[in-house]
């Protein structure tokens, strides 16, 4: 198995009942501080977590089960640590977005077959929201976990965003919070979550709401054992920095869509203050949102035509050079330092396996090629 970027936080705000996991255990925060400094690992596989096949001496991760993996599937994957949590994330993530039809039509057996595939090849994270098709993705993905080892993935959930309607589309309350999660939880199937996200935070009426009732009742719902872990998410990298600063209720995670890929890399110039905090970085949307895609991105699509046009113009480049500028952009996300995840969004099977082959190929001399022609345009 390739080596991934790990790393270990350095000094950050911890409250005194959070818990630091290690695999699917976990230790008191009063001693893991002290864990970190002993275990810093330069390489991954170097920590007590990450068990090893004696057969074969290849690093396997905490979440491998044998009678369910694919063994071979699961060696060529990458795995990369998620900040001071002690998680270790696959660096091909299911994003769950379409799963609740934001990009058209779902046939749910597909779907169910596609989530069950993708975690027996090895990727182990799944991110959800109840904004997902007003419930559909953490419902389809409940059916679909129900016979699945809860052993073998971590899983993400959001809060703060909710119905398609502009009037109950986004409520940060403390109270809807928590009962959000409940509600998630009861489509999921499931007693917790690895980590619970406040969705799309920069559409708060203002931060000071996401400060003073959103962070501390999910800090509530953390120690009532229904999440493991906090993390925020958004689109303007700038608000994300400005809440890990301002936060007294520690962040465990970020998530940014659209936003460190070919077209796009504002993420990479706040990745060392995330590292500094120990915070785990998320990668999403690689393609744009369906931008880089050679079907175009969909109707409801906001980037300017500008940039359209733009993206319109590289992926006939790539094609006209006999590439997929959408598979090449997925192989650059999935290498990319210091990135937890890169989470894509699969519907049917054949994507899952086409995906996971691209990854674990890697960029060809040709395709590398055309990536800096196309950046360079």
């Amino acid at each position: 198995m390739e080596h991934a970027n790990v790393w270990t936080g350095s000094q950050r705000k911890v409250s005194v009942n959070r818990k630091t996991s290690v695999g699917n255990s976990t230790i008191p925060t009063s001693g893991a501080e002290k864990f970190l400094r002993k275990f810093s690992f330069v390489n991954y596989g170097q920590g007590p977590e990450i068990p090893e096949d004696q057969g074969t001496g290849i690093q396997l991760p905490a979440t491998f089960l044998p009678d369910f993996h694919d063994r071979e599937a699961i060696a060529k994957l990458r795995f990369n640590y998620v900040g001071n949590t002690g998680m270790h994330f696959s660096a091909l993530g299911i994003g769950g977005a379409g799963y609740g039809g934001i990009y058209g039509t779902v046939d749910e057996g597909k779907a169910i077959q596609s989530v069950q595939s993708a975690l027996k090849l090895g990727l182990n994270y799944i991110d959800t929201a109840p904004w997902y098709g007003d419930g559909k993705s953490e419902s389809l993905l409940g059916k679909a976990l129900a016979t699945v080892p809860r052993k073998t993935f971590y899983i993400g959930t959001k809060v703060g965003r909710y119905k398609p309607n502009a009037g109950e589309m986004f409520d940060f309350s403390a109270e809807r919070t928590i009962r959000s999660v409940d509600e998630s939880l009861a489509r999921l199937r499931l007693p917790s979550v690895d980590i619970i996200q406040i969705h799309d935070l920069e559409y708060a009426p203002n931060l000071e709401i996401i400060l003073s009732e959103t962070l501390p009742a999910l800090e509530k719902i953390v120690n009532s054992g229904k999440a493991r872990f906090i993390g925020i998410t958004g689109y303007p990298v700038n608000k994300l920095q400005e809440v890990v600063q301002k936060s007294a209720v520690p962040i465990d995670t970020v998530l940014s869509y659209c936003r460190y890929g070919l077209f796009n890399r504002d993420l990479k110039d706040v990745i060392p203050e995330f590292k500094e905090d120990g915070v785990g970085i998320i990668n999403a949307s690689p393609l744009g949102m369906g931008l880089l895609s050679k079907e175009g991105p969909p109707p409801w699509h906001a980037a300017p035509e500008s940039l359209k046009r733009a993206a319109k113009e590289a992926v006939q480049y790539a094609q006209n050079n006999g590439e997929d500028l959408g598979k090449i952009a997925l192989k650059y996300c999935y290498r990319l330092p210091d990135i937890a995840t890169t989470l894509v969004s699969m519907e049917r099977p054949d994507l899952v396996r086409a995906n996971y082959d691209a990854c674990v190929q890697g960029l060809s001399e040709h395709e590398n090629q055309v990536m800096h022609e196309v950046v360079k345009k």
